[in-house]
């Protein structure tokens, strides 16, 4: 039977920046159950790094990612992970007070920002309907995420480290015996680990109950997006990344298309997410109403699973009860902006160091993350 210190469920963004990260302590085998690496949620996503999104742990490690993003180690990618994007909050007449309170915690994030008036807004966007955006704010540091480049990046250099790649290997079987765990795959192989890192995505909380460890209630969530064309003669490669301030929508330009989203979150088993009918015509609806196109053709659309923890705080850190089993899941719809912090914070504690001192400084802590908050209840 091969034995690892590290056993990774899942090679999405979660188990690549993690398996990089515990590579260099240990050996490291990550198994992943589709037949190639980020085929659900990580390989669907459109990611941009904005440092106000998400609540104030999740600003934390964004904030803490930045140095990673701007200067990645060498040999992880050939070009820069991020490109200036910027992004455009709008808000209709009777949602300014929310845009004020946006304001505000952009202004606790410590991210750069300024008011935008409607005619500074459609000078961005020349197409944004005035009664869409009777105000808006800007956040000039925002950028778009080379999603692909950073995904490969951590597994490219996990690799070099000596991290092993099992692709088609289902767990179907996790047992703790004394200091090991017994894990056995679909086919019939059986392997050895000390710790079991939990970072299956929407399959986080089936991966606990086959290890018997008490689920968490992590909910897998679908958003769909689309591609659109602009009209001919519309130049929108300049456009910043637009949001509704109610995060109703947004849409950002992708390669010559207009690359939008309703900005669901639909409850949904996890499973191989397909987009349904009706959150596209919402999707389409709702970006005509903000710029003043008429989107004849979706020329691509499709959908993917964000997980998140009740409170939308990722979970991080050994289960209570279940000993050697590590959680690493729960990440939503920030696990790219929040990478390289989250695997640094997500390492140190499955090797069982004390949290990186910078993000302790921005209170992205062990208990912050901890799955023992949940189990109070």
């Amino acid at each position: 039977m091969t034995a690892f210190d590290f056993l990774v469920c899942g090679s999405g963004i979660a188990g690549a920046s993690i398996a990089y990260e515990l590579a260099a302590h240990g050996s490291v085998l990550v198994v992943e159950r589709e037949d190639r690496h980020g085929y659900h949620t990580t390989g669907r996503s459109a990611a941009m790094y904005i440092e106000s999104y998400g609540a104030a742990p999740i600003r934390a490690l964004t904030a803490a990612s930045r140095g990673f993003f701007d200067n990645p180690p060498e040999g992880f990618a050939d070009y820069s992970l991020l490109t200036p994007r910027g992004a455009l909050t709008i808000a209709p007449k009777d949602r300014l007070g929310k845009l004020k309170i946006l304001g505000a915690e952009i202004t606790a994030a410590g991210a750069a920002w300024r008011p935008v008036g409607v005619e500074e807004a459609r000078a961005m966007v020349p197409a944004l309907r005035p009664e869409a955006a009777a105000d808006a704010v800007y956040e000039p540091n925002a950028s778009d995420i080379d999603t692909n480049a950073l995904h490969s990046g951590f597994l490219r250099l996990a690799k070099i480290r000596g991290a092993q790649f099992r692709l088609d290997a289902e767990i179907v079987g996790a047992v703790r015996s004394g200091d090991q765990w017994r894990v056995k795959l679909a086919d019939g192989e059986e392997l050895s680990a000390s710790v079991l890192i939990n970072a299956a995505g929407a399959w986080a909380d089936h991966m606990a109950i086959l290890a018997g460890a008490r689920p968490l209630d992590l909910g897998p969530k679908r958003r769909t997006a689309i591609l659109i064309d602009p009209p001919a003669g519309l130049a929108i490669d300049l456009w910043p990344n637009v949001i509704d301030v109610d995060e109703r929508f947004y849409f950002k330009p992708d390669a010559g298309r207009i690359l939008a989203s309703p900005a669901d979150e639909t409850p949904s088993p996890p499973l191989d997410a397909a987009p349904e009918e009706l959150d596209i015509a919402l999707c389409v609806e709702r970006v005509e109403g903000a710029i003043e196109i008429e989107v004849r053709r979706v020329a691509r659309a499709w959908a993917g699973l964000r997980t998140f923890a009740p409170d939308r705080v990722p979970v991080f850190g050994y289960d209570a009860t279940t000993r050697g089993f590590f959680w690493f899941a729960g990440q939503g719809g920030y696990g790219m902006q929040t990478a390289p912090a989250a695997a640094r914070l997500g390492a140190a504690l499955a090797l069982g160091d004390e949290a990186p001192a910078d993000l302790v400084a921005r209170r992205a802590d062990a208990a912050t993350f901890s799955p023992s908050r949940f189990m109070a209840s």
